[in-house]
């Protein structure tokens, strides 16, 4: 074949980036090609939009597939072209002078052809070097592509520990809720209020500390796994006998196994001295809620949203696998104060509180963008429960109530405040409520 003919050829099966063959090789939306790991290292260290390496043009999806035409070309040009190291030339075996050209996969050693007839390695497998390299370099880039993801899903948790860390501004809203429902008690136990917000602000400080900790630690261990995966790439550069005799597959496992789990922010349950027996003197005669059928209840979504609400034309919406209702009480309040008490047991998918006429009229409108509807609620994300109070929605950072709950409501203070009755604690208090004309108690479940 003509030099300039064959110099070209070898030029269009060359990645831009490491200017090696390529690898595993992946066309972008312009033509160009280039290895599928020297790319993601090239856009991760650019921390720029993904372009191009060789025109610049911006790249839209980066759901590449491997093209299998160049890969298999690049393979045998580079099982074709000799060796440029000259430390990695045709070494000589010392016993028959011949050139070791064969690969041992037992013993990893290599082998002229008088060596592998030897009874030492008759009954081994063996293979030309440069096929070994070959199917050691597709091993090595199967185990690659896990590599990169667990560096992506890192970064993710990564940038999750940054946010959590940035916006936990919750320890101000409870402090506000403390001193307000201390307020409320007529500043009872002036001594205890201020031992729990001293508690309060050393455990935010742990666990600012922790979150500070654990982004550390994430961010450590991304740069780990991103070396790996520079690692292993050099590695699949490198001539074939240093290639597979060097190769390493266990610290990727290794690596994996080291992976830091995401901190999870919850405060202390503090008891209040007091609260519940005040609290029952505003207990009067419950009435039974009044059940409604045909209702559908999701809670779901991380939190961003949540839908409560019932059919308006009666229709049944729920799933055979799934049981759900809603039901809110006959009684109607509109004026005083009222204390009452729903049992939960250790169940979650559930909300409870107060709901007023406009939003009785007007339900199946998501919490987050509806008013009239009071609630604190519990949903299960994976094997962690998640406790949320609405108007506005707002995660709350303190452990699950197991048993009963307290709601009592202050019409005239605008107040509805949740109560957890086993560690005789307050939840959360929702203020500045709007319960014109009238308010109804109301409990919704989703059992799926």
């Amino acid at each position: 074949m003509d030099s300039h003919v064959l110099q070209d050829f070898q030029s269009e099966l060359t990645c831009s980036i490491c200017m090696n063959y390529f690898l595993e090789p992946v066309t972008i939306d312009c033509g160009h090609s280039s290895c599928r790991p020297c790319l993601f290292l090239c856009w991760e260290e650019a921390q720029t939009p993904m372009c191009c390496p060789e025109c610049k043009e911006i790249v839209e999806n980066s759901d590449f597939r491997t093209s299998i035409m160049l890969k298999k070309l690049a393979s045998l040009a580079r099982q074709a072209t000799p060796p440029s190291d000259p430390r990695s030339g045709e070494q000589l075996c010392r016993t028959h002078g011949e050139k070791k050209w064969l690969f041992c996969e037992v013993d990893k050693s290599l082998l002229c052809s008088l060596c592998s007839d030897s009874p030492e390695h008759a009954v081994h497998s063996y293979s030309p070097v440069a096929w070994a390299a070959e199917e050691y370099r597709e091993k090595l880039l199967k185990k690659m592509d896990p590599l990169w993801q667990m560096t992506q899903d890192m970064q993710d948790n990564l940038n999750e520990e940054i946010n959590k860390c940035q916006s936990f501004d919750y320890v101000v809203l409870r402090k506000n809720m403390i001193q307000v429902q201390y307020h409320m008690m007529h500043k009872f136990h002036v001594e205890e209020e201020r031992f729990q917000l001293e508690t309060l602000e050393r455990e935010a400080q742990e666990i600012f500390q922790q979150l500070r900790d654990s982004e550390i630690r994430m961010a450590q261990h991304r740069e780990r796994l991103k070396e790996m995966y520079r690692e292993l790439t050099d590695m699949c550069h490198k001539p074939d006998m240093e290639f597979v005799t060097g190769i390493i597959l266990s610290r990727i496992e290794f690596l994996d196994m080291e992976k830091p789990k995401p901190v999870n922010p919850e405060l202390s349950s503090l008891y209040i001295t007091g609260i519940l027996d005040m609290l029952n003197k505003f207990r009067g005669k419950c009435e039974p809620l009044a059940l409604r059928a045909n209702c559908h209840v999701f809670l779901y979504g991380e939190l961003r949203s949540v839908n409560v609400g019932c059919d308006p034309q009666g229709a049944s919406l729920v799933t055979p696998t799934s049981e759900c209702f809603l039901a809110w009480g006959t009684q109607t309040f509109a004026t005083g104060r009222y204390y009452w008490e729903v049992e939960v047991g250790d169940s979650w998918n559930w909300a409870l509180g107060v709901c007023n006429d406009y939003w009785k009229k007007n339900r199946n409108y998501k919490t987050d963008e509806v008013e009239g509807l009071f609630l604190l609620g519990c949903v299960k994300e994976g094997s962690h429960c998640t406790l949320f109070t609405t108007c506005p929605l707002v995660l709350q950072y303190v452990p699950r109530p197991i048993g009963r709950i307290g709601v009592f409501l202050d019409y005239e203070g605008g107040a509805v405040s949740f109560i957890n009755v086993a560690q005789s604690s307050l939840i959360h208090s929702i203020l500045s409520c709007s319960f014109s004309p009238r308010v109804n108690p109301v409990f919704c479940c989703s059992h799926i």
